[in-house]
């Protein structure tokens, strides 16, 4: 049983990590969203701090341990701001995240948390007898325990509430009856029939199709993530599969021509 034991628990980190590092690779980049998570951060930091009391020394009377309270947590409120602005400005650049970006944010953040409460600390407001070493193993380090947790929940939490992005695309046509709701993702290809184009898209993961009044011409540039393949014929590339021979491919649950004309453009796929 132990052993049994033993392994369940084994299973459970290793679940539970893979899962931190999973959500560690995306980002919610909204400044409200962390402009709340911040406020939230300061309001458990002031109670924390207030009632618990862990880094008080002995020689705080009440007045000064209500400023040392409010001081840590306007300020940690603040230092969260200043990285939520950050973290966005890369996360613009790069157009994407990583667990190394998401490390280094953290560590920006209890850097400059640091810098920000020593110098409020050793102020005139609370004149603080920690040299700067002695703050850092005393108040820091426990700050970073306490913290840490709290801001993987929260920040892991806010991944969850990123908006679901709708990919559906509406293709109309001269009627107006003539209309269709889908999945980019769902549309195969369209094809050019004489005054009508027939469009190819799955439902439920089956081939169908639906004639509408409209010109391929149109259509491509209504929705310029169509690749043409030959002058009766537009593909959603990510649908390609492969060549069948060298003037046809094979798409998802159907073939499709290839013309000279339009070879290169498919052939870089």
């Amino acid at each position: 049983m132990p052993k049994c034991g033993v392994t369940i628990c084994e299973k459970s980190c290793l679940f539970l990590e893979h899962s931190y590092f999973c959500h560690m690779k995306q980002l919610n980049p909204s400044i409200k969203l962390h402009v709340l998570i911040g406020a939230l951060l300061s309001i458990w930091i002031f109670l924390f701090a207030f009632f618990i009391r862990p880094f008080e020394h002995g020689r705080m009377d009440f007045k000064v341990w209500m400023t040392v309270s409010l001081g840590f947590s306007i300020l940690a409120f603040i230092c969260y701001g200043i990285i939520s602005i950050f973290q966005k400005v890369v996360y613009q650049q790069k157009t994407k995240w990583s667990i190394e970006f998401e490390i280094l944010t953290l560590i920006l953040f209890f850097i400059i948390y640091t810098i920000v409460t020593y110098i409020f600390y050793r102020s005139s407001l609370v004149k603080g007898i920690y040299d700067f070493s002695t703050f850092l193993r005393e108040i820091i380090l426990n700050s970073i325990l306490i913290l840490t947790p709290i801001l993987i929940l929260v920040r892991t939490y806010a991944i969850k509430l990123i908006p679901v992005k709708d990919d559906s695309i509406t293709i109309k046509g001269e009627n107006k009856l003539d209309i269709l709701k889908i999945k980019q993702s769902d549309l195969i290809c369209i094809s050019n029939s004489q005054n009508y184009v027939e469009i190819f898209y799955l439902e439920q993961g089956k081939l169908k199709s639906k004639l509408i009044r409209s010109s391929l011409k149109k259509l491509q540039a209504d929705f310029d993530f169509l690749l043409q393949t030959h002058r009766s014929h537009l593909l959603n590339p990510t649908h390609f599969k492969s060549w069948k021979d060298s003037s046809t491919i094979l798409l998802t649950q159907m073939e499709l021509p290839v013309s000279k004309n339009y070879k290169e453009q498919v052939l870089a796929l």
